[in-house]
C-alpha cells in the first residue's frame, strides 16, 4: 500500500538506474536517494532519508555518518526538520546529493495586519438547512479582534475560541502518533444561529436583506438568506470580505427526493470524503433532502451522499413505506431474503462475529407473518420496531464465521444475499471448491507503489509473490483469480468490481508497506494486516498470526481500515502489508527469492488451514 510515495533518483547514469530498478539485489556502487525527491514538501517535523551506496564506503549526512546500514548499503536515517527550507548534502566519497526539503506549518498561521487568514471563512460552499437548525459560522483572524457576521440583515458575533484542538490524520495511528494537540498559533472564532432565527417564516422579506425567490437549483424548496459578509475591527480598523457560500433554508411543506442512481451510492457521516462511510445505498434508493453542502446532500434518513450519484426531484410528500410479510428463499450458494416494501428505503447493515443486523429507514411495520425455514446458515431471524419509522432486523447464524453479503433492490422490494460457506474440500485437493481472488497492489509505470532503497517498485514485489502464491494455491485445488498478471493500469475501484463479479471465498490484496514522512524507517517492520467487515476479521488475524510465527517475521499489527480492497462485503476481503519497502532490512528479505518462495508458501497454507477450519 506504501503511505509514503517514493521516486528514485540519483547520480548515476539513466541506463544504470534503470538496471537498479530490474534489478533488486543489484549491489549499488554510487550514492542514490530513493525518497524524499528533490524539493519536497512536508508539514512533518522530520523526515526519512531512504536510499543506497557502498556497502564499504561511508555516507554523511550534513557531515554526520549514516549508522546502521543493512548489509548491502542500504541506510533510512531520520533527520529533523526546522521550519523552512532545509537543506541536505548527502557525501559518499566524491559524490555529492543535495535535498531541499520545506516544512511547511501544520496550522493557519496568524496573519499580518487587519486581516482574515485566507480560505479560512466558513461555510466555504453554498449550503441549506432546515429552519430549525443551527447554521454556524467561522473564522481565523488576528489575536483580540472583534470578528462578527452579516447575513439577511442581521448581525452575529463570533467569540474567540480559548484553543483549537486539532486532531492528526487516521494516518497517524500508523506511526502511533494520533494525540489531539492544541493549536495556539491563530484564532479561530465561531458562532452558530437557527436559520428561523435569521428569518421568521411569518417575515416579510425586506429587499437586500432576505432574497424570498428560490434557489436556482433547489426550485421553490429553498428561501435564499444570501451569501454573509464577515466584518473585523482590530486597532481602529475595520475590514469587510464577503463570504463564498450562499446559505439557504429549506422550505416547509416542499420536498426534493433523491434517488441513487449509482449501483451503491457511497453514504457518510458528513459532507466530504473526511467524513466515514455508511452502509453503501443500493441503486434504486429514495430518500428526502434534509441538508445540502456543496454538492453533497444530506438525506433523512441522516447519511449524506454527493448529488452526482443522485437523481432529484421535487415532491409533496416524503417517500415512506409499510412493511408486512417478509420471506426466505435458497438460491445456489446463498440465502436470499426478501423485504416487500411500497419504496425503495434507505437501509445500513451492522455485522458482529455471528450476528447481522439490517436496519430499514423511513418504514413502519404491520408485520404478523415471516416465512423463514430452517436454514443452511440461518439460526433464527428476529426482528423488532424502533419508534417511529424504523425496522430492525437481526440474522443470528449457526456459525461465527460469515462468508459475505450483498444487498439490492429489484422493484420496490430489498433483496439481501447471505452467502452460503464453500463446500469442505477433500484430502487429495483440500482447496477443491475455493476461489481465492489475488490482488498484487499497484501495477503500472503511473502506480508503483513504495519503492524500497535502490528505487525498486512494491508494484513488481507483489507481483511476484501474487504469481508464486497462485502456483501453490492451484496445486492444492483452489481455482485463483488475479486482478492483474502484468503491468496493468487499475484503479482500486477496477479490483473492487472483479471482487464482485468473481464473488469468490475470499480476496486477498497483497502490498509491501512505507510510513508517512514523520515515520521511523529504520526501526519499523514487519507483516500488517488490515480488514473492515466483521466477517473478514478472524481472516486477518489467523493470517497474521500464522505468517509472523511460520516465517518468524516481525508483527506490524492488525488494523480496521477503510480501504476499498478491505470494504467488499461478497467476501472476506484483506489486505496483507507483507513488509515495510523502506526498511533496508526487511527490504533485503523482501526481494529475496527464497524468502518470497518461502511466504508464498506459508501464505498458501495459512489460506488453506484457515477454510478448512471455517468451511463445515
Amino acid at each position: 500500500m506504501g503511505t509514503a510515495a517514493p521516486i528514485w533518483w540519483g547520480t548515476g547514469l539513466a541506463a544504470t538506474s534503470l538496471l537498479m530498478m530490474n534489478a533488486p539485489g543489484f549491489a549499488q556502487q554510487s550514492l542514490f536517494v530513493a525518497y524524499p525527491p528533490a524539493n519536497h514538501e512536508t508539514v512533518a517535523d522530520r523526515i526519512f532519508i531512504i536510499g543506497t551506496a557502498d556497502p564499504d564506503a561511508e555516507v554523511r549526512i550534513n557531515g554526520q555518518v549514516v549508522d546502521n546500514r543493512s548489509p548491502a548499503g542500504h541506510f533510512a536515517p531520520t533527520w529533523p526538520l526546522a521550519l523552512g527550507e532545509n537543506t541536505l548534502t548527502l557525501t559518499q566519497g566524491d559524490e555529492r546529493l543535495t535535498l531541499s526539503i520545506t516544512r511547511l506549518p501544520n496550522a493557519p498561521q496568524p496573519p499580518s495586519g487587519v486581516a482574515f487568514v485566507p480560505d479560512s471563512l466558513t461555510p466555504a460552499v453554498d449550503i441549506a438547512r432546515l429552519p430549525s437548525e443551527l447554521i454556524c459560522f467561522g473564522a481565523i483572524a488576528p489575536e483580540r479582534a472583534a470578528v462578527s457576521v452579516v447575513l439577511a440583515g442581521q448581525t452575529l458575533p463570533l467569540e474567540a475560541q480559548p484553543s483549537l484542538i486539532e486532531l492528526p490524520p487516521n494516518s497517524a495511528v500508523l506511526t502511533d502518533q494520533n494525540n489531539p494537540y492544541a493549536v495556539n498559533s491563530a484564532v479561530q472564532y465561531e458562532g452558530c444561529i437557527t436559520g428561523a432565527a435569521i428569518a421568521p417564516m411569518n417575515e416579510t422579506a425586506t429587499e437586500g436583506e432576505i432574497t424570498a425567490t428560490a434557489s436556482p437549483a433547489f426550485g421553490a424548496t429553498e428561501r435564499v438568506l444570501g451569501v454573509p459578509e464577515f466584518q473585523l475591527q482590530l486597532n481602529g480598523q475595520t475590514l469587510t470580505q464577503i463570504g463564498s457560500g450562499q446559505i439557504s433554508l429549506l422550505q416547509p411543506g416542499h420536498f426534493q427526493v433523491a434517488t441513487v442512481t449509482a449501483e451503491a451510492g457511497v453514504a457518510r457521516t458528513g459532507p466530504s470524503t473526511d467524513y466515514s462511510r455508511l452502509t453503501p445505498l443500493p441503486q434504486g434508493t429514495r430518500a428526502a433532502i434534509t441538508g445540502r453542502e456543496g454538492d453533497w446532500l444530506r438525506l433523512d434518513y441522516g447519511g449524506w451522499i454527493r448529488a452526482s450519484e443522485t437523481e432529484i426531484r421535487e415532491s409533496t410528500l416524503p417517500p415512506r413505506s409499510l412493511i408486512r410479510s417478509v420471506r426466505s428463499r435458497l438460491v445456489a450458494g446463498a440465502t436470499e431474503v426478501l423485504f416487500p416494501l411500497q419504496v425503495p428505503v434507505p437501509v445500513s447493515v451492522e455485522q458482529s462475529a455471528d450476528r447481522l443486523t439490517l436496519t430499514l429507514y423511513n418504514t413502519v411495520p404491520q408485520t404478523d407473518t415471516i416465512f423463514f425455514n430452517d436454514d443452511p446458515i440461518v439460526e433464527r431471524l428476529d426482528w423488532r420496531p424502533v419508534l417511529p419509522d424504523q425496522v430492525e432486523y437481526s440474522f443470528q447464524f449457526k456459525t461465527d464465521q460469515q462468508w459475505g453479503y450483498s444487498l439490492r433492490y429489484e422493484g420496490t422490494t430489498l433483496i439481501l444475499s447471505l452467502r452460503h460457506p464453500p463446500t469442505r474440500a477433500n484430502s487429495r485437493t483440500p482447496l477443491q471448491g475455493a476461489t481465492i481472488l489475488l490482488d498484487p497492489g499497484h501495477g503500472s509505470a503511473e502506480d508503483l507503489g513504495a519503492r524500497g532503497p535502490t528505487g525498486y517498485p512494491e508494484k513488481d514485489v507483489t507481483l511476484t509473490v501474487a504469481k508464486l502464491l497462485r502456483d501453490r494455491l492451484e496445486a492444492q485445488g483452489a481455482t485463483v483469480v488475479m486482478t492483474r498478471e502484468g503491468d496493468d493500469d487499475l484503479y482500486p475501484g477496477d479490483r473492487v468490481a472483479i471482487i464482485e463479479q468473481i464473488v469468490p471465498t475470499l480476496a486477498l490484496s497483497l502490498h509491501y508497506n512505507a510510513l508517512p514522512d514523520n515515520g521511523d524507517a529504520l526501526n519499523t517492520a514487519g507483516i500488517g494486516t488490515f480488514w473492515y467487515h466483521a466477517q473478514a476479521h478472524d481472516l486477518a488475524v489467523f493470517l497474521h498470526n500464522y505468517l509472523t510465527t511460520t516465517l518468524n517475521r516481525p508483527s506490524y499489527g492488525v488494523f480496521w481500515n477503510n480501504l476499498a480492497l478491505t470494504r467488499p462485503s461478497i467476501a472476506p476481503s484483506v489486505l496483507l502489508e507483507l513488509g515495510f519497502m523502506i526498511n533496508p532490512a526487511e527490504f533485503e528479505w523482501i526481494t529475496d527469492p527464497a524468502a518470497q518462495q518461502q511466504l508464498a508458501d506459508a501464505l498458501a497454507t495459512g489460506i488453506e488451514q484457515w477454510i478448512q477450519t471455517q468451511a463445515p
